[in-house]
């Protein structure tokens, strides 16, 4: 069989069969979402982050992730991991909100949701709490001064994702991360010394 009946079989057989599976065994696109955004939230919490420094925006495109993810979830054909399609549906949305904004000078915003839960879950005195928090601020602001492109490998990096997740999240290739994410580091441990 060649490769293009391969596609016309599975687009024909295999996608259906998905679907009467899910319904058999009650895995509904609601269950998968809310499965979904309940184990990825804190990731797309840090990548949202990483590209937006006022909250009220943050939740405005974490809303608008969630429901390209809703709307995705129909088109979810497995080729990769789930965490990989909703790092790559976060960054096609947040890639064009940063399209979008004019280009200003961002105000100076804490990135308070970071800190808050990653100091509440160690026990740390006041002083080592409010370090770690101001520490997390400047690398977040740093990552927002970013190029576009360093900032989504380095966002995804950050949380923890391989080289190969990185490429097939942003349809690039493992030696393009590795060079953007070192561009990323050089340009990070400039502005971090400035900062």
């Amino acid at each position: 069989m060649e490769r293009g009946e391969f596609s016309i079989v599975k687009a024909k057989f295999i996608s259906p069969c998905r679907r009467i599976i899910n319904k058999e065994f009650g895995l509904s696109n609601q269950l998968i979402f809310t499965q979904w955004l309940t184990e990825y939230e804190k990731m797309l919490r840090h990548i949202i982050a990483g590209f937006e420094a006022k909250p009220a925006l943050q939740d405005e495109v974490f809303q608008e992730i969630a429901l390209n993810i809703w709307k995705a979830i129909p088109g979810f054909r497995q080729d990769a991991s789930a965490k990989t399609f909703i790092a790559r549906i976060a960054h096609n949305v947040l890639a064009t909100h940063v399209a979008k904004s004019v280009r200003t000078v961002k105000a100076d915003q804490d990135i308070e949701q970071i800190s808050e839960s990653q100091a509440a879950a160690k026990t740390s005195t006041p002083y080592q709490a409010l370090d770690q928090s101001q520490r997390q601020q400047r690398l977040s602001q740093a990552i927002r001064q970013l190029k576009l492109e360093q900032q989504q490998v380095i966002t995804l990096a950050l949380e923890g994702m391989s080289y190969l997740e990185i490429a097939e999240t942003l349809a690039i290739s493992t030696s393009l991360v590795g060079v953007r994410l070192n561009r990323a580091k050089a340009s990070l441990t400039q502005l971090l010394e400035v900062v």
